[in-house]
């Protein structure tokens, strides 16, 4: 059995955003593993040291520098890795489609991917890939547990979570709590430096961008600095509501 974790290459969390001729600049800026990613790659690790005889392969699709984040993945514990090299900006059905196609190649049993992308900030991979496989998914999952060939688990709902059982091959999309990654040792840094890293090129998937991003913008937000008087508080009070009926809308 096979499992595959989907990972990206994003600007850290820390990192502030920079914007230059209309594009998100990434000179000297610090560069990471996606972290609802890792959360698939931490959960795909767990899975096969419980026991289930499987191979872990990490899928990066994006430029040369993305080998970074599949060494990571290696790093932690994955067997393998790939990467897909394209410099081009991909939307969501376009990737799906570059994965559904490494999963066949691969004959994958299971596939993980975050459930929310940081740079796209889009929840759609998951399901497209699904789509396009044919396969059960499940969304959001916080629990998980598999014996054979089914898994057992809990997700979030919109009420609060539920339980779920189902059988493989599927797709899972993870989030925050569903484990706690584990940071790469020493010596499995130098052991992942030699594991197995195919790079494949784009144009053999068959896949081109439908979609052209023509500008980014980052919104920044000023205060009104608009202080009430509250040595009374009626009239102060009116005013907050009059301030978030009608500048802020937020109340009718």
């Amino acid at each position: 059995m096979r499992m595959l974790a989907v990972i990206r290459q994003v600007l850290d969390a820390e990192e502030s955003v920079v914007i230059q001729d209309g594009a998100v600049s990434l000179q000297g800026r610090k560069l990471v593993m996606d972290t609802m990613d890792e959360y698939g790659v931490e959960e795909a690790l767990r899975l096969r040291e419980s026991g289930a005889d499987m191979e872990v392969v990490a899928l990066a699709i994006g430029p040369a520098r993305s080998e970074e984040a599949v060494r990571s993945a290696l790093a932690m514990g994955a067997d393998r890795g790939i990467l897909v090299e394209t410099d081009t900006f991909l939307d969501v059905i376009a990737v799906s489609s570059v994965v559904a196609q490494v999963a066949r190649t691969e004959q994958v049993d299971l596939i993980f991917c975050g459930g929310q992308q940081a740079d796209w900030d889009s929840h759609a991979l998951g399901a497209a890939i699904a789509e396009r496989l044919d396969w059960a998914q499940t969304t959001w999952t916080n629990a998980l547990t598999l014996q054979d060939k089914k898994l057992t688990g809990k997700h979030d709902v919109e009420a609060g979570s539920e339980t779920f059982t189902l059988s493989l091959p599927a797709v899972v999309t993870t989030q925050q709590g569903l484990n706690e990654p584990r940071y790469p040792t020493l010596p499995n840094i130098m052991k992942a430096k030699k594991k197995e890293l195919r790079r494949l090129p784009l144009e053999g998937f068959g896949v081109s961008a439908k979609l052209k991003v023509t500008g980014v913008e980052v919104q920044v937000k000023e205060r009104r600095k608009k202080i009430l008087d509250g040595k009374n508080a009626g009239t102060a009070a009116a005013q907050l509501v009059d301030l978030l009926r009608n500048d802020a809308r937020v109340i009718e």
